[in-house]
C-alpha cells in the first residue's frame, strides 16, 4: 500500500475540475472548482495549492491517479495531458482511473445495499453515457456496461425503483447531480488500480468512447 501515498489525483471529465492529495487510506486534502472552461486556467494552480497545503512537495508523492473517462472531451485531454506532464518530469507513475467506476464507489457510500443504480453523465445534446450498477454488501457490481446511447432512449434502460446519478438531464427522468471529486480517483486508485501503474506515458490515452466531429462550415 505505501507504494501509492502520497497520491495526487486529478479530475477534469465534466464540470468539476478537482485536484486532491492523499496522505493515507483516510487523510487527504481536496479543492474543487465547478465552472465551466476553467480546467486549463486553473488544475496547475490547483495541483499546487492541495501539495502546499498537505505539507509535501511534488518530489514526495509516489504516484498520479488521473481520471480517463468518458468525459468532456477537453477535459479529458487537460487532465491526462497534465497527469503526464507532471509524472514525466518527477518520474512518477500514472493510475488511469476508470470515471465511471470512480463515481459509482462515490454513490455507493449515500445509498443502501442491495440498491440498483443508474449513473448518466452528458456526452452531448443528443447522447449520455449510461451505465447500472448493483450495491451487495461486499462489492459494486456491474449490471450494464458502460454505454453511449440517446438521450430521448434513457428511460427503456431504467428500472422500477432504480436510482439516477449523474451530472446531466433528461425528460422524465429524475437524475440527481453528483460530481466526480479527485479524492475518489484517488481512493479507486490504491483499491483497485495497483495492477494499472504504468511509465508508459506516451500510450496512455482518454477512454473518449464517443467520437468527437468537428463541424465543417459550408
Amino acid at each position: 500500500m505505501n507504494k501509492f501515498f502520497p497520491i495526487l489525483s486529478i479530475e477534469t471529465t465534466g464540470e468539476m475540475c478537482s485536484a486532491a492529495v492523499l496522505l493515507d487510506e483516510k487523510i487527504f486534502v481536496e479543492l474543487n472548482h465547478l465552472q465551466k472552461h476553467i480546467h486549463s486556467q486553473k488544475l496547475i494552480d490547483m495541483v499546487d495549492a492541495v501539495l502546499s497545503q498537505a505539507g509535501i512537495k511534488i518530489a514526495e508523492v509516489k504516484s498520479i491517479a488521473v481520471s480517463m473517462g468518458p468525459g468532456s472531451f477537453t477535459g479529458l485531454r487537460i487532465g491526462v495531458a497534465a497527469a503526464k506532464g507532471l509524472a514525466f518530469g518527477s518520474s512518477l507513475p500514472i493510475v488511469p482511473v476508470p470515471t465511471f467506476d470512480t463515481l459509482a464507489l462515490q454513490v455507493s457510500e449515500g445509498i443502501p445495499y442491495g440498491k440498483v443504480f443508474n449513473l448518466i453523465t452528458s456526452a452531448s445534446i443528443d447522447d449520455v453515457y449510461f451505465a447500472k450498477y448493483l450495491l451487495s454488501e461486499d462489492k459494486i457490481e456491474t449490471v450494464n456496461q458502460l454505454e453511449l446511447i440517446e438521450r430521448g432512449k434513457l428511460n427503456k434502460y431504467i428500472g422500477a425503483g432504480e436510482m439516477n446519478f449523474g451530472n446531466t438531464f433528461a425528460d422524465g427522468t429524475e437524475i440527481r447531480n453528483v460530481q466526480n471529486r479527485a479524492s475518489y480517483v484517488g481512493r479507486w486508485a490504491y483499491l483497485f488500480g495497483s495492477d494499472l501503474l504504468t511509465f508508459d506515458y506516451d500510450n496512455l490515452e482518454p477512454n473518449y468512447i464517443k467520437q468527437f466531429v468537428g463541424k465543417v462550415k459550408k
